[in-house]
C-alpha cells in the first residue's frame, strides 16, 4: 500500500475526527446517566412513604418520585384544572386541589384526571373526600410554563401547565413547597378522579445521538481516504 497524505487536509481532518469520537462518547457516558437516573426515580416510587418534614428538607434531585405521607383536609372549593391529554391522546383535565396539613400549611395536590364532562365539582362530587384524610401521594416539582403555553383561563380555573406560582397567587395561597403531590392509584368513590398519572418518562436519545456521531466520524475517514486515493496518494496495489 503506498500513502501519501496531504499535510493541510490530514491536519484539518485529525482534530475533525477526534471531536466527533468524543461527541459520541461524551453522548454514551449521558446514556449511562440517564438510565442510572431512571432506576433513582424508579427505586424512589417503591420505597416506603416518608413524612413532609423529612422530604423537604433533601436536595430537589433526590426527593423528586418519592412518595410522601400526609394527614389533613382537601379545600375542595378551591379545585383548579390543568388541561392535559390521555395516552391514548383524548382531553383530559387534572383536578388540582390544595391540601392543608399539620398546623395550617398548604400543598398542592393532583388527584389525577377526569375527561371533560366530568370537570365541574357537581360531576365528579362522589369523588370528592370531605374530611380529615390520609393520603399518599408522589413528590413532583413541575415544569416551568413554556414561552408558547397559553395564558390560564381564570374565569373557569383552567391552566395549561402546572404552574404553582400562578394557581397559588389566583386562589390567594401560599404552599410550603413550590411542588405538587401526585395522587396514586388508590380507587377513589364514583372513580373519578384517576390518580395514578405518575410516569418515569425521561427523554432518552443519547444511543442514537452517540451512533449519529460516531457514522459521521467513520463517514468523514471514508472522505479522507476517496480523496487521498481519487489524488492518486492512496493505492493499494503491490
Amino acid at each position: 500500500m503506498v500513502f501519501r497524505p496531504l499535510p493541510i487536509f490530514t491536519a484539518f481532518c485529525i482534530p475533525l475526527f477526534a471531536a466527533l469520537m468524543a461527541l459520541g462518547v461524551w453522548q454514551l457516558q449521558r446514556l449511562h446517566w440517564k438510565l442510572g437516573l431512571i432506576d433513582e426515580m424508579n427505586a424512589h416510587l417503591h420505597a416506603a412513604p416518608i413524612s413532609f418534614d423529612t422530604i423537604v428538607k433533601l436536595p430537589s434531585q433526590d426527593a423528586q418520585y418519592r412518595r410522601v405521607a400526609l394527614s389533613g383536609h382537601f379545600r375542595n372549593d378551591q379545585e383548579v384544572y390543568v388541561y392535559a391529554a390521555t395516552e391514548g391522546g383524548l382531553p383530559a383535565y387534572h383536578v388540582i386541589v390544595p391540601f392543608v396539613f399539620d398546623g395550617g400549611r398548604m400543598i398542592f395536590f393532583d388527584r389525577g384526571i377526569v375527561p371533560p364532562n366530568l370537570k365541574e365539582p357537581a360531576t365528579h362530587r362522589a369523588g370528592l373526600l370531605e374530611g380529615e384524610q390520609q393520603i399518599v401521594g408522589v413528590w413532583r416539582t413541575p415544569d416551568a410554563p413554556g414561552f408558547f403555553t397559553p395564558p390560564p383561563d381564570l374565569a373557569h380555573r383552567v391552566w395549561y401547565s402546572r404552574d404553582i406560582a400562578g394557581m397559588a397567587k389566583a386562589l390567594h395561597v401560599a404552599p410550603a413547597a413550590p411542588v405538587i403531590v401526585e395522587a396514586d392509584a388508590a380507587p377513589v368513590p364514583g372513580g373519578w378522579p384517576r390518580g395514578g398519572q405518575t410516569i418515569v418518562a425521561l427523554p432518552n436519545d443519547h444511543l442514537q445521538y452517540a451512533l449519529t456521531w460516531f457514522l459521521m466520524a467513520a463517514a468523514l475517514v471514508a472522505v479522507y481516504l476517496a480523496y487521498h486515493r481519487a489524488q492518486g496518494r492512496l493505492s493499494f496495489g503491490r
